[in-house]
């Protein structure tokens, strides 16, 4: 339990971080349209904090977690951080008004969509597990 309330702690400080950067890069850059940096704060906040709040009062009330669970929360760490970075990129390229070429602007897409894909496929198996146990109880 504890480690899941470092995680909930790390993410938030992730989530302050994208936060202030988001307001201050673009205050400097002077760019006022919308930017993928906004998103940056709420996922951290959301699938980090949040997260791995709910995690603890899960395990706190059903012992869910295992070997198996360590391994789907790696993939879930992956995940978020591999999509939190792909907005990073795609917000501070948009800010800085850096033109892309096709195959660079859908390579950040791609990569963005497959962190999207294991923060999918992680929390289902999560959920799964998290049932499992509910059940045998």
């Amino acid at each position: 339990m504890k480690r899941y309330m470092n995680t909930a702690l790390l993410y938030t400080i992730f989530a302050m971080v994208g936060g202030v950067f988001y307001r201050e890069f673009t205050r400097f850059t002077g760019f006022t349209e919308k930017t993928a940096l906004s998103v940056v704060h709420t996922h951290y906040f959301l699938l980090g904090m949040v997260f791995f709040m709910l995690l603890l009062l899960l395990e706190k009330n059903f012992a869910f977690t295992g070997t198996h669970t360590k391994r789907v929360l790696v993939v879930y760490h992956i995940g978020l951080n591999l999509t939190a970075v792909m907005l990073l990129a795609r917000g501070v390229i948009q800010a800085l008004r850096v033109p892309l070429s096709p195959g660079m602007d859908a390579a950040i897409s791609g990569i963005a969509g497959i962190g999207h894909i294991l923060l999918g496929v992680s929390l289902v198996l999560l959920l799964v597990q998290v049932k499992r146990n509910i059940s045998a109880s």
